[in-house]
């Protein structure tokens, strides 16, 4: 178009007036000006790695497709897998605006999404002792683990820390946390998708701190759920477009039960987490991810640290979030397993305990969820352990123990010797 403009311009440009060119003109640079912005567009939607946190998140170094495709091939792929949401994925700015990532699945029939508890990166604390020196992570989560992280279509873990090099820690607190921003490095390492900040330890650095978090999750390409500079950001849920379904995430933390806690709750005009010890707003916000998605997980921080029994806000909860419109509950906090249960028909995980996040010798593991068209097809308990500086997959009799005691735990479920769970 541009060298046809020039040639045209050329052949006119003695005989024609300055006024008949006129018009001319305005149509080139209205031309140049819809090229331009056509390309970048075009760009956005070809280039998503350039962007941060990308809205296109490809396959996590073709793991689980073991393709050779190009990124531009398999936004292609993505794009013809989710027909039905075809409008959404072809409008940048609604997919900004409104939290939606489209993704691409290992399996044309199904998605398979994994869920772990508590991570802790702050050098200051003795879990990070074997990856401090090694500058590895797989000197903390062992290799076989970080296989089946990475295995996960969509992966997700609790982020119980900043990130930064600024702030001052909370004051008379006792554990306060804070990471090097260049660890973040490790959840791409990890196989990690989206991270939940709904805990009580995102504000630990204070607001500073906070807000680089953010900023330092989203450069690294790594979705965050559960906090937001503002209230109406930070209980926002996360959706996935995936084999042709939309898939709702929403976190919350209902631990610091006092009007003014240490890990500051977002407010219309301020950063913070989403708190939800008063669940009105969580929800709505429920209510609102079930109005726009095929299917509805809650990832909420709760329950008595260090106690394997449920405590009576959870117990409380848990069904009204249920009736909400959760299709899915996954616990946090606690710092050691808690029991599966299903209410009203929805399986809850209360708590998934550390994952890798202190030097206890302590039992933990995952849970790893198939969905198709039609729901939730299967539910499992990954038995691990936290041990030594380290957490591994369990094999043979030791996964047995813990799959009995998770079976001891949970009245009212099937727990299998691989851990499929039924009901």
């Amino acid at each position: 178009m541009g060298k046809k403009k020039k040639k045209q311009r050329k052949r006119n440009r003695v005989s024609i007036r300055r006024n008949f060119l006129r018009p001319f003109i305005i149509t080139f640079f209205i031309v140049v000006i819809a090229g331009v912005s056509g390309f970048a567009t075009f760009r956005w939607i070809i280039e998503p790695a350039s962007r941060g946190n990308n809205h296109f998140q490809l396959s996590k170094e073709q793991v689980v497709n073991g393709t050779n495709m190009t990124e531009e091939e398999q936004i292609d792929e993505i794009l013809s897998a989710n027909d039905k949401y075809a409008d959404i994925l072809n409008d940048p700015e609604y997919m900004v605006e409104n939290n939606v990532y489209a993704k691409d699945a290992a399996n044309p029939d199904q998605v398979t999404i994994t869920f772990a508890g508590d991570i802790l990166f702050d050098e200051n604390y003795m879990i990070m002792e074997n990856v401090k020196a090694s500058g590895d992570i797989a000197n903390g989560v062992q290799p076989s683990l970080i296989a089946e992280m990475k295995s996960a279509d969509i992966m997700m873990i609790n982020n119980e820390f900043p990130y930064s090099d600024r702030g001052t820690p909370t004051k008379d607190k006792k554990f306060t946390f804070r990471a090097r921003p260049s660890t973040v490095s490790y959840l791409n390492d990890l196989g990690v998708d989206i991270v939940s900040l709904a805990n009580n330890h995102a504000y630990d650095y204070g607001e500073q701190a906070f807000v680089d978090t953010m900023s330092i999750l989203e450069e690294a390409g790594i979705t965050y759920v559960g906090a937001g500079h503002n209230l109406q950001e930070a209980r926002r849920p996360v959706y996935y477009v995936i084999n042709n379904m939309k898939i709702a995430i929403v976190a919350a933390t209902q631990i610091e039960k006092l009007d003014n806690p240490d890990t500051k709750g977002a407010t219309d005009s301020s950063a913070g987490v989403f708190r939800c010890w008063n669940g009105d707003n969580l929800l709505e916000t429920v209510r609102e991810a079930k109005a726009n998605s095929d299917f509805v997980i809650v990832y909420i921080h709760w329950g008595t640290e260090n106690e394997a029994a449920i405590d009576w806000a959870q117990e409380k909860q848990a069904p009204e979030v249920v009736a909400a419109g959760a299709d899915l509950i996954i616990g946090a906090h606690p710092h050691c397993l808690q029991r599966i249960s299903v209410v009203q028909g929805v399986p809850v995980m209360y708590s998934l305990g550390n994952f890798w996040f202190n030097s206890k010798t302590v039992d933990t593991g995952m849970i790893k969820v198939t969905l198709d068209q039609n729901g939730l097809q299967s539910y499992q308990f990954i038995p691990c352990k936290q041990a030594g500086r380290q957490t591994m997959l369990l094999q043979g009799e030791e996964k047995k123990r813990v799959i009995n005691y998770m079976q001891g735990l949970s009245g009212g479920v099937h727990i299998d010797e691989e851990g499929y769970v039924t009901w």
